[in-house]
């Protein structure tokens, strides 16, 4: 139930504003913040709860983050595919073309 409620909408907002780029910086640094200052949602003076507020921010921005690297590298990697002329090598070996899905 508090996931329907809070995650789920906080990571929707996380992620627009870390795909943001005019924000970007800004919501690494307040995250970075976050998760060194002693201020918290939940304190981190109570064990477990205190803890995993603070692992559930690192692990949306760490993967936030690595999706923008990878989304990155692939349009680079695009553009240089596209740039460079394709020369084509006959081989006996079959080719199998597969549509890749991105899971978000």
């Amino acid at each position: 139930m508090a996931k329907r409620f809070f995650v789920k909408p906080f990571m929707k907002w996380y992620r627009r504003l870390l795909r943001n780029s005019k924000y970007r910086w800004v919501v690494l640094l307040g995250t970075l913040f976050y998760l060194v200052s002693p201020i918290d949602i939940v304190p981190d003076a109570i064990p477990l709860l205190g803890w995993i507020d603070d692992g559930l921010i690192a692990t949306i921005a760490i993967t936030e983050i690595s999706q923008i690297l990878l989304d990155r590298k692939r349009n680079l990697r695009q553009a240089t595919d596209s740039s460079t002329p394709v020369t084509v090598v006959e081989t006996n070996e079959s080719v199998i073309d597969v549509d890749s899905v991105a899971v978000v």
